[in-house]
């Protein structure tokens, strides 16, 4: 079936991240790919100085407004960075009225990472993004910001019981799946871990040493196509996992390019695997 998905994210003219890479990601897996840009910038906010940024908030409602009178709908919604909890406001009006019949829902709280939150946002916007999560069907958020929205003390080091807890104050929220990234519990390895249904599984790989910008949108876009095409959370998990880090790889030693992950050299490989 083909099927229509929904990302509202903000678009970085120049950058792989956010629908820069939301939108040839999800088309890859064969979804019809619809956007709602948050924002405007020309390039993504990492390593790049005096970068322009146009605020969309007030087009979100038109659009809305205007694919209600076509009567246009959607088989999934998948949301990432949202820039304010007036965004925030807008996208949960999406929920009520552009969804088709047990549409998919999926959050990627994007909003902190290392301990800290993303410069702009406070203790409000935590609280009004957790109320999000809990109106999804899937939600991805790294162990920051799963820790910022159940308000479990944030630990660099850790054992299976503390995701666990995390998990369960997690689904206390309301979403039913969740998809838990940068797990580590070894120097030498990081993973995913998924909870549905009371059931927990982990998907480690190998780490590789520094960061790269974009990678969790590249993830959670490809996690999206593959549970879109009918893949288990797990395996969907799997499959996001092993294409970002594939486009890790594909980019390191190249010093350049210091704007992202060369996501396009590897989407031959995700294809073949959906």
């Amino acid at each position: 079936m083909y099927k229509r998905v929904l990302t509202v994210q903000d678009i970085s003219c120049l950058g792989q991240c956010s629908l820069t890479v939301a939108l040839p990601i999800l088309s890859a897996c064969g979804m019809e790919t619809c956007i709602i840009p948050s924002a405007v910038l020309s390039t993504h906010t990492g390593g790049f100085k005096n970068y322009t940024f146009r605020d969309l908030t007030e087009d979100i409602p038109k659009i809305r407004e205007h694919w209600e009178s076509e009567n246009i709908s959607f088989d999934a919604v998948y949301t990432g960075y949202l820039g304010s909890t007036k965004q925030i406001e807008y996208v949960e009006e999406i929920f009520g009225s552009l969804l088709k019949l047990n549409a998919k829902i999926f959050v990627d709280p994007a909003m902190a990472d290392n301990g800290k939150l993303y410069v702009g946002f406070d203790d409000n916007f935590v609280r009004e993004m957790a109320k999000l999560c809990g109106k999804a069907d899937v939600i991805m958020p790294n162990i920051t910001e799963a820790c910022l929205m159940t308000g479990q003390e944030y630990k660099e080091s850790y054992d299976k019981e503390y995701i666990i807890e995390l998990f369960k104050k997690l689904n206390a929220l309301g979403a039913e799946c969740i998809v838990l990234t940068g797990v580590s519990y070894d120097e030498g390895s990081i993973g995913v871990a998924v909870y549905e249904k009371g059931e927990y599984l982990y998907y480690k790989h190998k780490k590789i040493a520094g960061g790269c910008h974009g990678t969790g949108d590249v993830f959670a876009s490809a996690f999206v196509g593959a549970a879109m095409k009918g893949k288990s959370m797990i395996e969907a998990a799997k499959i996001a996992a092993d294409y970002t880090l594939l486009c890790i790889e594909n980019t390191i030693g190249d010093e350049n390019h210091r704007y992202g992950v060369k996501f396009e050299t590897a989407l031959p490989e995700l294809i073949k695997t959906l």
